[in-house]
């Protein structure tokens, strides 16, 4: 399926960010916005203006904020879509900056290799909460990433 946003005053996603942006501070100063989604890829956007450093470049608390806004955001999409109601936070994660970013930047949320919905769900409705691992990258130059992010999301439902 290839990701594309749709209706704006419909979409799920759409929801989702305009949740973030009303309570996660952070995300409504960064100017977060969604950029693309599918069942298995969210892609967040925010420009560079209100998100660069000192070097004139993007800020890396911005870089690993949006990756996480974005593994986070993919997590909830899911458990909505199917009618979860649950609390989903980061477990732990790993962050690498690779190069660079000089300008607007995106996030992009994936299962991580060897990751399914399938286990995750599964294993969701028979304890209670349940484990998925996503992979984050922020695209940099020449088709490398410029950050990626390693991160196991926590779901548990809501009492």
């Amino acid at each position: 399926m290839n990701p594309s946003p749709v209706n704006p005053g419909t979409d799920a996603a759409h929801d989702l960010v305009r949740f973030i942006r009303d309570k996660i501070p952070l995300a409504q100063a960064m100017e977060l916005e969604l950029q693309a989604h599918d069942d298995d890829l969210l892609v967040l956007g925010a420009p560079l203006a209100p998100n660069v450093n000192d070097k004139g470049c993007a800020f890396g608390g911005s870089l690993v904020s949006l990756m996480t806004l974005c593994g986070w955001g993919l997590v909830e999409l899911a458990l909505r879509r199917l009618g979860h109601d649950c609390d989903v936070y980061v477990g732990e994660s790993m962050v690498r900056y690779l190069q660079p970013v000089w300008g607007d930047f995106d996030a992009e949320a994936r299962l991580a290799e060897g990751a399914d919905w399938a286990t995750f769900f599964d294993t969701l409705r028979a304890r209670g909460k349940a484990r998925i691992e996503l992979a984050c990258r922020v695209p940099g130059t020449d088709g490398q990433p410029a950050a990626t992010l390693t991160a196991r999301f926590v779901a548990k439902r809501r009492d």
